[in-house]
This record gives structure tokens, sequence and C-alpha cells, in this order.
């Protein structure tokens, strides 16, 4: 507590002649002026009075409603802000937060709880490998800087997450744990020597006295060492206590200071045996061990960080003065839509844009996973974070910040944390639970003890304490979950849902679309058959008119052939079948079709093997398209590995043309089902999950609701938006073969979540019953609890090879 003559608040000298008092956590301070007193007071009546156990100096006078640490919280709230860290959609709001003095899944749980009573409030998730929190709120309901000061009020920092700042917390705790570090491992051998001396009878026939001075300095050097090295423990056991929570660190806090009190009553009052050495090595060791674990999480969660630094900061703007090109180096962040940029070999792009002139091979490894470069040239899309190689290009910008690709592809990363699956919630409960059980087992411990040999039931309770501690059990699923979807994601793998890793290893049935997913999707007019009065290019022109509005790949192969603007109106696409129009044509109304023999209204009696489109004219037959498709290369490769895994294989299509049949044919596929619309589609889907597990695999508008009603499914990422907001998991690039990939991967995430778990399990379940016998030393014990948890993190790291 502060002194009576200094203020509580900012540590001035309080004046003799008037008084200022607050009562704060139950006890009154003095204050030095009403400006202290009212920013005190304040400070308590919002329910913050934590601020004042938590500082680390005294704040500055006040002069303020509240201290600039809580003002700082509203400037949240500002639009342009929080534009640069927030995704809004309507009235609700996203933001990815860093908290700052998470240690354990108790503390998540903790923040979780609290949150949940704010109203307005939609979704929050902490998670605890990364030291982030996700949360989605009403912004007409409630404001940005009430959860931050709701998060700060039970004892945590949280402000929006970005990579500088992320750098600078790390490198602040890493300082923090080495400093602590250092104190205890010096403590630990000043007084170890002392130990080792006393403990050999190396002073037998000296006078007691010196036995008693050694005692005091032991006790002197190990002061510090509990006081500050082991701050942290306490910090988070009394927020878990005062909480009314359950956390890892209330029995590593019981340990030390009981054992420091027990150990300074036998110094001071001159009897029994003093533990000081065990005190600074259990401190040492435990501190050694977070900061491995701090260093190996870290390792674990710096793939979307290493993904934003590939980003530069400065862009080479194009611009214009009295007809001369001024090139102008501006940062990236505030370039706009529009604007052009000179991006030149071996330079980074900074922005989503599209190639105005030049042509260069593009380096695209960071958002694909593919290491080979792409050709790129005029009207070509690049993105954000990838390297130009050979040649200058002139871009022009479409997006920037967080609305660019690479942006989108860390919001993915964070929304695959933002549920946990059940094996991670079951172990967070078992961890909370089992901390009760370890107090429980401790208190029959030290009461049996107590009949059976006194002197040692103290010492024997704290190895409980210690050996058992769950820091290994929760840690199982969250680090090797984390390490997983890094790893997915150096190789092009995006999962969106938390469940995929644990679902993907029970399917039984994978369903592929067929155009755009086992093709190419790459069509080209092969023949135009003319049944008119029309010229083949007035066909291809009224094709691609009708067509201009449709995001299907077949789009493309009339738009290349395009050379004329025809003017419809009342253009209806009607997924899986064709599109029709009103074309006003001589001040006459016509009614245009382009599509299936079947939509159009007319009889098919073509047997090519390519896909036909129809186009009619008043139900009148004007002209036959032929359009070719290529099957992927890496299509052939996932059909093979399918089989391998006894997956049954089903091509469901929306193309009733014979080319389902031979895309089926080559690949190897047995069941075809062609022709179908997007709600015959979910319907077939729906009907083999009644006995089976099905992933879907596509890319098309026809495709978005099967692929969200699947129980996994994958989207490529060269298909539709809507169809990759409905699936579970995107494919950056082209390769198939990354689903057999993503198979594995899930396989081996699941095998260790079991090694981690039967690791923590079984090593309790030895380690219990052997310090209860009083058969585990405490110093023992400690390097048993410590390197169960490397282990089982070490053992997650694995997934990153």
């Amino acid at each position: 507590m502060q002194d009576k003559d200094h203020c509580f608040h900012c540590g001035e000298p309080n004046p003799s002649n008037l008084s200022f008092q607050v009562t704060i956590n139950g006890q009154t301070q003095e204050m030095c002026c009403p400006g202290c007193q009212a920013v005190a007071q304040t400070i308590v009546d919002s329910g913050l009075s934590s601020y004042y156990e938590h500082r680390t100096e005294v704040a500055s006078k006040g002069e303020f409603l509240v201290p600039e640490e809580l003002q700082q919280l509203e400037h949240y709230d500002l639009e342009q802000i929080q534009s640069d860290f927030i995704k809004t959609a309507g009235s609700i709001t996203e933001v990815t937060l860093t908290v700052e003095g998470i240690s354990c899944a108790a503390c998540a749980w903790l923040i979780e709880k609290q949150l949940r009573f704010l109203a307005g409030l939609q979704f929050v998730n902490v998670n605890t490998t990364l030291n982030r929190a996700v949360i989605r709120w009403d912004n007409e309901q409630l404001a940005l800087s009430t959860i931050l000061q709701k998060i700060q009020k039970i004892g945590y920092k949280a402000y929006p997450f970005q990579v500088n700042q992320q750098e600078i917390f790390y490198n602040a705790q890493v300082k923090s744990y080495l400093r602590r570090l250092g104190l205890a491992g010096l403590a630990t051998m000043q007084v170890m020597m002392f130990a080792i001396a006393l403990y050999a009878d190396f002073f037998s026939g000296m006078e007691e006295e010196f036995i008693h001075y050694f005692r005091w300095v032991s006790f002197i050097l190990a002061t510090p060492v509990l006081l500050y090295s082991a701050q942290p423990f306490y910090v988070n056991a009394w927020r878990n206590i005062r909480n009314k929570t359950l956390g890892m660190d209330i029995p590593i806090s019981i340990a030390l200071l009981g054992a420091y009190t027990a150990s300074g009553y036998a110094t001071i009052m001159e009897q029994g045996e003093v533990y000081f050495e065990s005190v600074s090595m259990f401190t040492f060791l435990l501190l050694l061990g977070r900061l491995l674990e701090l260093r190996a999480r870290r390792k674990a969660s710096e793939t979307s960080s290493n993904l934003l630094r590939l980003l530069p900061s400065m862009a080479t703007l194009l611009d214009s003065e009295d007809g001369v090109i001024i090139h102008q180096l501006i940062p990236a962040k505030t370039l706009i839509a529009g604007q052009r940029i000179l991006v030149k070999a071996g330079e980074t792009i900074a922005v989503d844009g599209k190639i105005i002139d030049g042509q260069s091979n593009i380096e695209e490894s960071m958002l694909t996973g593919e290491h080979l470069p792409v050709f790129k040239q005029a009207l070509d899309t690049v993105y954000a974070g990838t390297v130009n190689i050979s040649s200058p290009l002139t871009i022009e910008v479409v997006n920037v910040g967080n609305n660019t690709l690479i942006s989108d592809i860390i919001q993915l990363q964070n929304s695959a944390q933002e549920n946990k699956p059940r094996i991670e919630i079951m172990s967070d409960i078992v961890s909370r639970y089992f901390v009760g059980a370890l107090l429980i087992i401790a208190a029959i411990t030290y009461t049996t003890w107590h009949f059976i040999d006194p002197a040692q039931a103290f010492w024997i309770t704290l190895s409980v304490l210690v050996a058992t501690c769950p820091c290994a059990l929760s840690l199982a699923t969250p680090t090797a979950l984390t390490c997983a979807t890094a790893q997915l994601n150096k190789q092009g793998i995006l999962i969106k849902q938390h469940h995929v890793l644990e679902t993907i290893n029970q399917i039984q049935h994978i369903v592929f679309d067929k155009t755009g997913t086992l093709t190419k999707g790459n069509f080209k007019l092969l023949t135009t058959t003319v049944h008119s009065q029309y010229s083949e290019q007035d066909c291809i022109n009224l094709a691609a008119n009708l067509e201009k509005t449709s995001e299907h790949p077949i789009a493309v192969a009339f738009s290349e052939l395009q050379t004329q603007q025809i003017n419809l109106s009342d253009l209806k696409n009607i997924p899986s079948q064709g599109l029709q129009a009103t074309w006003n044509n001589n001040l006459q109304a016509h009614q245009v079709k382009l599509g299936h023999a079947k939509f159009c209204e007319i009889q098919q009696t073509s047997l090519s093997q390519e896909l036909l489109l129809y186009l009619t004219i008043d139900g009148e037959l004007v002209a036959t398209f032929e359009l070719g498709d290529e099957v992927r290369e890496s299509a052939q490769a996932l059909i093979d590995f399918c089989k391998q895994k006894n997956w049954n294989i089903t091509l469901l299509t929306g193309d009733i043309s014979n080319k389902s049949e031979e895309v089926a044919l080559q690949l190897g596929i047995n069941n075809v089902v062609k022709g179908v619309s997007p709600q015959q589609k979910l319907a077939h889907i729906q009907k083999l999950q009644h006995t089976q597990q099905v992933a879907m695999i596509g890319d098309g508008i026809n495709d978005a609701p099967v692929l969200a009603g699947a129980h996994v499914s994958v989207a490529l990422a060269t298909g539709t938006d809507i169809a990759k907001n409905s699936a579970d998991v995107i494919l950056l690039g082209s390769d198939l073969q990354k689903v057999a990939l993503l198979a594995s991967n899930a396989k081996q995430t699941t095998h260790i979540i079991k090694e981690n778990l039967g690791w923590a399990l079984g090593y309790n379940l030895i380690i219990v019953p052997l310090a209860v016998m009083g058969l585990v030393p405490p110093y023992v014990a400690v390097l048993g609890m410590s390197f169960s948890s490397l282990i089982v993190v070490s053992n997650s790291l694995r997934l990153l090879k």
C-alpha cells in the first residue's frame, strides 16, 4: 500500500491542511487534489478498480475525467481508426484482438464468460495458443471501447491485433520472462550451495548460529524470487479466484507460497527444515518451461503474421502533371481504387489489381503453395504479397488493405479458430475439473500424511500440487490444431470451419461437380452451326450478351469472340439450365434463350461428346454451339487416392450432355448423376447423408446449396464467390491433389492430438499415486510437470514439418 503522505493515484505529496479521499477495494486512500479524487472515483464507479491492482507505476496527475489509459480505449470507436482492423457486414462488426495475460484454457473461458453478459455481443472465442480473441457484435447496441473496458476490468489488456504490436507484445513477454528467469537462476545457484552443504552435514561441528546464519541468507535470497520472479503465477491465480474459476496457476501458487511460508517459519523459529532451494528451483524451472512453451506457441502461430509482413509498406504511384508521368513513392495503405502503380522486377506487389501495361512472371507461392511462377499479362489480376519476377508492370489498383486477398486469407485463418471442435471443448472442461480434483487430492494427501509422518506431510502435498498440474492437458488439442492449420495454409489450403480436421477422417462418400472442378472450366468454342438467316458472328454476339452477367466459365468462351454489344432486358439466369432475355429488335420484342436442349424446348439429335448449347429466338432454333473443356491433370490422382481410401465416388453435375459420361469414364468414376438442379443436388446429398458421411467438391453458383449442406465441403479459389462463402475449405491454385493432402494432414493431426491427450492423461495417472505415496521429491515434480507440457507442444510442432 502506498504511504498516506503521497497521493495514491499520482504519487505526488498530499497537502497537510486538506484531505481528499476515495475508497478503493474496501480501503480509504488519500489523494492530493480534487482532480485525482475525481479520476479515482470515476475508475471505482466504472468498476475498474483493478486498474490500481495491475498498474506498474503511478498515473499522471488527474486533469481529465478518466486516466489516459481509459480514455485511449474510446479512440477505438472512431470510424477512421476502426477501418484498419475491423470487418463490417451491415450492423455486425468483427474484430481480432490481441489479449495480454492469457496463460491457460481457464483464462480463455473466463474472458468468454464475462463478455457474454454484454448486450449486443454475438460471438466471442479466445484462442490460448495465439493469445487472440475473435469478437462479433452489433455496433448499434455495443461499442468496441466497452468490450475492451470489460476485458480490462477482469485483469487482462486487449487491443486490436496488428502485426507490429504483436511483435512488440511478444518481445516484451520474452524480456519479462528472461529477467524473472535470470533472477531465479542466480538465486537458485546461491541457495543450492548452502542447501547442499546443510543436507550433506558439511557444517557438523560448527556452532548452531552459523547454520542459522546460512538459513537467513537463503531466506533473503529466495524472497525476491518469490515476490518478483513468481509474480505471473500469483496474478493469474488471483484473477481465477476473484472470478470464481479454477486455473492451473492456483495449485502452483499454493505450492510456492506454502513452501516459502513454512521455510520462513522454520528459519525465524529456528526449528524444522527449510526448502528455500525448492522454492527457487521450482520457480526457475516453471519460468523456463513457460518461456520454452511461449517460443513453441509462437512458432505455431507465426504463419498469419508472416503473411502480413510480406506486404510492402511503400508503393510507386504513377501520376501525371502537364502530360509528364511522375513517379511518387507513397505509403501503400493510402492508395485508392483506380490509381496506377509501378511494380519493378523483383518487387513485391502492394495491392490487388489489374495489369494495365507489361507482362511478367509472378511468384504466387505465398498464396497457393505452388512454387512455379505464373505468367501474367495485360488485364490479368495480380494479388498483394506476390512477387513480380521478370519485368516492370503498370497495375491499376482494385483492392487495398483489408479488402485484399491476403487479408481475406488471414481472416479465413482466424475464422478457422473461431469455434472449437468437440475434442478441444472436452479437454478444456476436463482440465478445469482436473484442477478441482487436484486440490481435493492434495487436501486428502496432507490430512493422511499428517497422521503418518507430520514432518513430511507438507512436502508430499507440495509434490502432488506441482506434479499433477494440467498444463499439458490444456495444451494438447489447441497447439496441434494451430500447427496443422498453419501447415495447410502454407500448402494453399484454407480451412474456414473448425470441424474440418475432425470430420474429414470420418468421410465415406465424396461427391464431385464436373465443370470447373474435375475439368479446367476453360471452355473453347469448337464449332458453331447456324440454323437461320443470322450470321455466325450475330449468333456469337447474341450468346455473349446473354452470358455477360454469368459467372459460369462458359461465358468466357463467348466473350473472347464478341464484336458487338446488344441491348437485352429481363435477363434471367436459371442455374444448370440456361439463360433467357428479351431482345428488342426492329421495334419487336423477342424472347431469346441459350442453354440445354430441354430448357430451349428442342429435340437434341447430336451425339457429340462435347457440351452442346442451343440458341433460340421465340422458340425457333437459331444456332448450336459445341464447346470443349479439358480434364484437370490432377483429377486422376485425386480419384485414385479416393479409391485407396475406399470412399464411394459420385459425379454430380447439372450438365446433361454426353461430356459427363466421357469424363467419368476417363477418370474411372462409376456413379454419374447429371442434369440436376441445385435443389436436386442438395436432395441427393441429403439422401446420401442418411447413411454416410459425405464430402462435396465444387466451384459454381449451383454448387452453393450442396456445399453448405455437406458434412465437409471444398471449393476452388477459381470458383464463384458464393461457392467459396458456402464451403468449409478453399483450395488456392488448381491442384486437386491438395484434397488428398488435407485428408492426410487431418489423419496425422487426429493421431497427434490422441498422442498428446494420451501422454497428458497417462503422465498424471502415473505421477499422482507416486506423488501421494511420497516417492516424488518437489524438484522432480517440477521437472516432470514442465517436461510434460514441453513434450505436448513439441509433439504438435511435428505438424509444421
